[in-house]
């Protein structure tokens, strides 16, 4: 089974917002040395808990700084943008770190309504989601647009031999119907339903796929949030942290910086907030690395899945580092030696 990585830029309580980029750099730099297969990278704004805002740039910069493994969006909201911007920009990106770029896509905003009409005051954005969509396919791929589209004397460019692979992301049914029918592999967001609804929305992508050239057959994956540690106990104080800002945060429609595991163990839940922390707590997926591993194992098995994105938030950066180190040696992923730099050639 593959193993890939999905990286929202979390910013703890107590450190400016700049520090979670580079520590996105780094991240992504660690995760291709210990084998993971893809990282990709979210869209989020206005937030003060993760702040990738513009996942193209941040791409860029893991590209150039890693040697194998894929990079990619997860994903750009593409009703906020023009399809072909989006299509040029990852050209650019695939001429920066040829047959490792992914563009995921999404259609929710990422962000709370007023900031997304800020992005796009369009009101009809999200009706256009499967227009922009064929569009993208297209543009990405260096096909020419149909002979009676209006913008079908136009490429986006650079072109060259390989081309991005295009994902839909989705945590509902429109998703993956909308996956199915133009035949490209989906992404369900596994961790931000607490896995309600994947068994429908797989079942629905895989019977109403509609084979493509690039994937005749059904490509798909979930993302789940996974945290492990040295100990059990050990990872489910870390885990604190996220089940603070899910409860106390984001339940409540606010994104605060993450508070560590002291300040959260501190909050006197009510009696309420205990009965959401117990069912969170039950179908979560932290402890050691061996037990982590096992179920998220069992889960890809029962949904038929060969690769498998892991999510993880931590208040101190380095343990969230520890977290993908533990979980690459449990599943036996292979570390990978970094190769040496080639000498640039000499200007004249």
């Amino acid at each position: 089974m593959r193993w890939s990585v999905l990286d929202q830029s979390p910013t703890p309580e107590g450190r400016t917002q700049d520090l979670a980029i580079g520590e996105s750099l780094a991240l992504a730099r660690l995760c291709d040395e210990l084998g993971y297969h893809r990282y990709w990278v979210s869209e989020h704004h206005n937030s003060g808990s993760i702040v990738g805002t513009a996942p193209e740039i941040l791409m860029a910069a893991i590209a150039a700084t890693t040697r194998r493994i894929r990079v990619g969006s997860a994903g750009v909201m593409l009703p906020h943008y023009s399809a072909l911007k989006v299509a040029e920009q990852f050209r650019v990106l695939e001429g920066i770190a040829p047959g490792r770029i992914d563009l995921g896509v999404g259609r929710a905003p990422g962000s709370d309504r007023l900031t997304a009409y800020a992005l796009n005051p369009n009101a009809n954005a999200l009706d256009e989601f499967p227009r922009q969509v064929h569009e993208l396919q297209l543009w990405v791929t260096g096909e020419p647009l149909p002979a009676d589209h209006p913008f079908h004397a136009i490429a986006a460019l650079p072109q060259g031999p390989t081309s991005p692979e295009l994902w839909i992301l989705g945590s509902s049914d429109y998703g993956a119907q909308l996956a199915a029918y133009f035949g490209l592999p989906y992404a369900f967001a596994y961790f931000f339903t607490d896995g309600r609804g994947v068994e429908e929305a797989l079942a629905l992508y895989r019977r109403n796929y509609r084979p493509s050239a690039r994937y005749p057959a059904p490509v798909a994956t979930i993302c789940v949030w996974a945290l492990a540690a040295d100990s059990e106990d050990e990872a489910r104080r870390l885990a604190t942290t996220r089940e603070y800002w899910r409860i106390v945060d984001f339940e409540r429609g606010r994104r605060s910086p993450l508070v560590s595991p002291e300040k959260a163990a501190a909050h006197p839940y009510s009696q309420a907030e205990r009965v959401r922390l117990e069912e969170i707590r039950r179908k979560a997926l932290v402890g050691a690395a061996d037990q982590v591993v096992a179920r998220i194992e069992a889960l890809a098995r029962e949904l038929g899945l060969d690769e498998i994105v892991v999510n993880t938030w931590t208040y101190d950066p380095a343990a969230r580092r520890r977290s993908y180190e533990l979980i690459a040696q449990a599943c036996g992923l292979h570390p990978r030696a970094a190769p040496a730099r080639e000498t640039e050639p000499e200007r004249t």
